[in-house]
């Protein structure tokens, strides 16, 4: 029977789109995948040319790895989905979370709890928490043994302080749980002098995986890689073996022009990174005059703190939105999809409340819809006072403040 659900609706199939930078992509890096005329393809897992550079990166970062410890796959979700099989048992995930984390654990038949967050970031567990529930747990004959959580996460777009990391860590580590760090956002973060994420692998190496999609900051979303490292012990070296076999069963395979763009975006060429730092400074101003615009209209919102997005609480403009129709996540998404014109999606997407007025909100759709406009805003040394992005940020505004002066009144715009 066909579905009733309305067009745009429904838990996976109509989920929410990945937060785009938006802008084109760098010649340089346009040519390396042109140029990469291989036949043949990728091999399950990576190439070496890929794992060495994967392996360089982390390194740079103060992490090092061996290429051996490194598995590449096409996107992170497949990577979470081979290493959610090879684990095992039920999983734990921070309220809100990534949208695509628990519908591939479900896929697999595995249960997925959401654990409250601390009050200044989202991202990582709530230690108290993330013990009181694995306890239950297993009170209940459940069996959890995967915490998969984010420093610079999406859908808040906050960075968690280290303090707050170690104790979910610890609390973790307490438990015996396997963590899987998300570390998409991790390289776009909005002010680097400022805020250095200390990712879990750094606290716990022995039982944390790192996961990084490099739709985040180093490839086009169009180009799906994402490379994992896995822990440098016997039980590592077994996780591996297992998830190279999920991944041969599904034939996940990185296409071998991708790699080939990935392995060079990886080694971080100036042009790279220089393009990744004008980006991340680019979204920072659009996420913080988001930010302005929202919170100056009553409704609550941590700080962008990374990334190209910021998660926004409307309850208190719930008495305006009521006359309008809105009730829940779901209706908010439809009202302000259609007003700002642009996808807002709705909390419950992100495994939140459906009676909570959550939305996330994404700063890519706010620099034109040219590739000359676009450019333009990562050249211009004013990029919000150029005329398109002033139009869309007005407009933006404007909802907002409709909201706002009705809640004051009482009473809906007519």
């Amino acid at each position: 029977m066909p579905s009733t659900e309305p067009e745009g609706h429904g838990p996976v199939r109509y989920g929410p789109p990945f937060p785009v930078d938006g802008l084109p992509v760098p010649p340089g890096l346009a040519a390396v995948l042109a140029g990469a005329g291989r036949a043949d393809g990728e091999p399950v897992g990576g190439g070496p040319a890929l794992l060495t550079a994967a392996a360089g990166y982390w390194e740079r970062r103060g992490t090092p790895v061996d290429p051996a410890g490194v598995v590449a796959g096409p996107g992170a979700p497949a990577l979470l989905v081979a290493l959610t099989a090879a684990l095992g048992g039920d999983v734990l995930v921070p309220r809100p979370c990534a949208a695509w984390w628990a519908p591939y654990a479900r896929l697999l038949g595995r249960r997925v709890f959401h654990v409250a967050t601390p009050a200044e970031c989202g991202g990582v567990p709530d230690p108290y928490a993330l013990l009181e529930t694995v306890r239950r747990l297993r009170a209940e004959g459940g069996d959890p043994r995967l915490l998969v959580l984010s420093v610079a996460d999406d859908p808040t777009a906050t960075v968690a302080p280290p303090e707050v990391l170690h104790e979910a860590v610890e609390a973790a580590a307490a438990e015996g749980l396997h963590l899987i760090s998300d570390e998409t956002w991790r390289d776009t973060v909005h002010a680097p002098q400022d805020t250095v994420p200390v990712g879990p692998a750094e606290m716990l190496p022995e039982r944390v995986t790192v996961v990084t999609d490099l739709a985040g900051a180093l490839l086009p979303a169009g180009w799906p890689a994402a490379v994992a490292r896995l822990p440098a012990t016997v039980a590592g070296d077994d996780l591996h073996a297992r998830v190279l076999d999920v991944l041969t069963a599904l034939d996940a395979r990185v296409a071998a022009p991708v790699a080939a763009a990935a392995a060079h975006a990886l080694t971080e060429p100036a042009e790279v990174t220089d393009r990744v730092a004008a980006t991340a400074r680019l979204h920072a101003l659009l996420a913080r005059a988001v930010h302005t615009a929202v919170t100056g209209a009553g409704a609550l919102a941590l700080p962008p703190r990374a990334g190209r997005h910021l998660y926004v609480d409307l309850e208190p403009l719930r008495e305006a939105l009521s006359p309008r129709g809105v009730g829940d996540a779901q209706d908010l998404e439809d009202f302000l999809s259609a007003r700002l014109r642009m996808p807002a999606p709705g909390g419950h997407r992100f495994g939140d409340d459906l009676a909570a007025l959550r939305v996330r909100l994404t700063t890519g759709p706010l620099l034109g819809d040219t590739d000359a406009r676009r450019t333009e805003c990562l050249t211009s040394s004013a990029p919000l006072e150029l005329p398109h992005v002033h139009r869309a940020l007005t407009r933006l505004a404007a909802v907002f403040d409709d909201l706002r002066d009705d809640a004051r009144r009482g009473e809906p715009s007519r």
